[in-house]
């Protein structure tokens, strides 16, 4: 089982941690799960990069990062060497705590 925690670049949203999440799960899936705002558009299937974050701890934890979506990294908006997408983030078997980053995703809604 995992502890996840999400902190957000948006101003006035403060870290949410959640724990028992199990393996098997992609980061989008949890944040979805647990009422976290993070946009999919093309619902999850490595299509767009809007699900873009950046993972600041316990990388190894989540399946590699593949050619697809290292492409679709590259077209985000501010990506970083961190920067992963949500729906690609899968948390493999095991247990540990992952900490990622929201980009504020406000301020590309006129993108």
């Amino acid at each position: 089982m995992y502890t996840i925690q999400f902190n957000f670049e948006q101003a006035g949203l403060q870290p949410v941690t959640l724990e028992n999440i199990p393996a098997g799960h992609s980061l989008l899936e949890v944040a979805l799960m647990n009422d976290i705002e993070l946009h999919h558009n093309c619902g999850g299937v490595c299509a767009c990069s809007t699900c873009h974050l950046y993972v600041q701890k316990g990388e190894q934890h989540l399946e590699e990062l593949s050619d697809k979506e290292e492409d679709f990294i590259d077209r985000a908006v501010r990506p970083r060497l961190n920067s992963r997408l949500g729906c690609q983030c899968l948390l493999l078997d095991g247990d540990g705590v992952v900490e990622v980053t929201l980009p504020d995703q406000t301020q590309f809604l006129g993108e």
